[in-house]
């Protein structure tokens, strides 16, 4: 498959997604790698378009809060050295035991994602009932969960695997280690342009990526708030 940049949009996919009925909200998926530059789309989206914006891994640090059904699961399972002193769960140390173990990582997630996807289904509703125009939902597991059920576009954040590393050693303090731990964990770029509808080179200036966003909003019909 041959890939087009500054704007790369599969025209056979975008927009042909699972019919939702009357509802005319339009709900964008938006992922990813780390490193990638999700956080900085979602706040350009919400500040320029009014969208509302509901980021997955966010969702889960709520569900997996001291006492909840998940946090419980979660201790069961990997035991309590992943606790801080308070008896909260340690995301570092949980984070240092599933990017190095794929079979781990596969159980967190079998504990915390179908959690997850039911709030945000219950989110997406209520927001319909607002009549709210753009919903955009972020999340690293985007395809692997089948998010693309309820979103009528899925797009994949686009940034080189160098620069990625960068970013995080500049802005997390990551080392070369963990990074490749993280890498290698996700899926890698040619599986996201297969699945999603758009993708947005952020790999220079985030001016460039913003204009690529207007590019596909003015296309979907959306305007600047």
């Amino acid at each position: 498959m041959r890939y087009r940049w500054k704007l790369i949009c599969i025209p056979e996919k975008a927009g042909m997604r699972q019919n939702r009925g009357a509802s005319k909200m339009k709900i964008i998926g938006i992922t990813g790698g780390i490193g990638t530059g999700k956080s900085l789309v979602l706040d350009y989206l919400k500040e320029s378009y009014g969208a509302v914006c509901c980021q997955a891994d966010e969702v889960a640090k709520r569900l997996q809060r001291k006492g909840t059904k998940c946090y419980k699961r979660i201790v069961e399972h990997f035991g309590e050295g992943i606790l801080d002193e308070e008896g909260r769960l340690n995301r570092s140390r949980l984070a240092g035991i599933v990017f190095s173990n794929p079979a781990e990582l596969r159980i967190l997630n079998e504990i915390v994602h179908p959690a997850v996807k039911e709030k945000i289904k219950e989110q997406i509703r209520r927001e319909e009932k607002k009549e709210s125009p753009v919903f955009v939902l972020e999340a690293a597991l985007l395809i692997e969960d089948h998010y693309d059920a309820f979103c009528d576009e899925l797009w994949y954040i686009y940034t080189d695997d160098e620069t990625r590393k960068k970013r995080l050693i500049a802005s997390r303090g990551y080392d070369e280690k963990k990074i490749q731990g993280i890498f290698s964990s996700q899926l890698p770029s040619s599986v996201f342009f297969e699945h999603c509808d758009r993708a947005i080179d952020n790999c220079n200036s985030f001016e460039e990526a913003c204009q690529q966003i207007d590019d596909i909003m003015t296309q979907l019909g959306l305007k600047k708030g």
